[in-house]
């Protein structure tokens, strides 16, 4: 298993449970990496609100890192793919590491992803649904995606997109970011996604501007409220109800 560690400090309200996510990070980067990324650059009064789990991905780079000089090794990637991105290479694996992350390390409200880590993300709730991935887990209830774009494998597009993702989302779209094409596909795919539009390019952006902010606040309020919400129906449950029945 990789690496993993916590994001931000406390908050959300006294006795309330931060929400939690399991954090996907980019093509040959690695969970550090990615930790410095997001809680480096986000403001502490985002990040304070968040449960943030970093984990490093199953494999190797097998090649060179374009942060290297950067950011120090070692470096990681979720699965390899051909130059067309059509065709994938340990898919199944990673999927399946994927599953015992969230279940060592959960459970997890949802997933934040960047880049390669982003596509990912945006592709599992609907693989999940499919009966397709995750299955020994609960369902992912939020998603944050940064930088993303769309699977372009047929065989993947088919089953994660099929039908509209309905879970709440936030992505970000870099204007500059060479993937911006395939992030405007994805967020597509989405019912009521919330989008935080940023001038960079292929990076997790920093949250300065009062709009930015106030879009992010509301996607916090939002899991915040579910969370408290759903925390109490299953306190004041009777003893007998089986807790599958409050989740439906």
């Amino acid at each position: 298993m990789g690496s993993l560690g916590g994001g931000g400090g406390g908050g959300g309200g006294v006795g309330a449970r931060r929400p939690r996510f399991l954090c996907l990070h980019g093509f040959r980067t690695s969970g550090e990496i990615m930790r410095k990324q997001v809680v480096g650059k986000w403001p502490a009064e985002v990040t304070a609100r968040l449960d943030l789990v970093f984990a490093d991905a199953p494999f190797p780079a097998e090649g060179k890192s374009e942060v290297e000089g950067i950011f120090d090794p070692p470096y990681y990637e979720w699965f390899q793919f051909d130059k067309d991105f059509t065709e994938y290479r340990n898919f199944d694996k990673c999927l399946a590491y994927i599953e015992e992350l969230m279940i060592k390390e959960g459970p997890f409200d949802g997933l934040m992803g960047f880049s390669q880590g982003s596509i990912l993300s945006g592709a599992l709730p609907g693989l999940q649904e499919q009966g397709l991935a995750l299955t020994r887990v609960p369902k992912i209830k939020y998603l944050i995606i940064i930088g993303g774009a769309k699977f372009r494998s047929p065989a993947i597009v088919e089953k994660a997109y099929d039908n509209k993702i309905k879970i709440p989302s936030l992505h970000f779209l870099g204007d500059n970011d060479f993937l911006k094409p395939h992030g405007e596909q994805l967020i597509e795919s989405f019912v009521d996604p919330l989008i935080i539009r940023h001038p960079k390019g292929h990076t997790v952006p920093r949250l300065v501007d009062d709009k930015s902010l106030e879009v992010m606040s509301g996607f916090l309020e939002m899991m915040e409220k579910q969370i408290s919400e759903h925390s109490s129906a299953t306190a004041d449950a009777p003893a007998d109800v089986d807790e599958k029945e409050m989740c439906m």
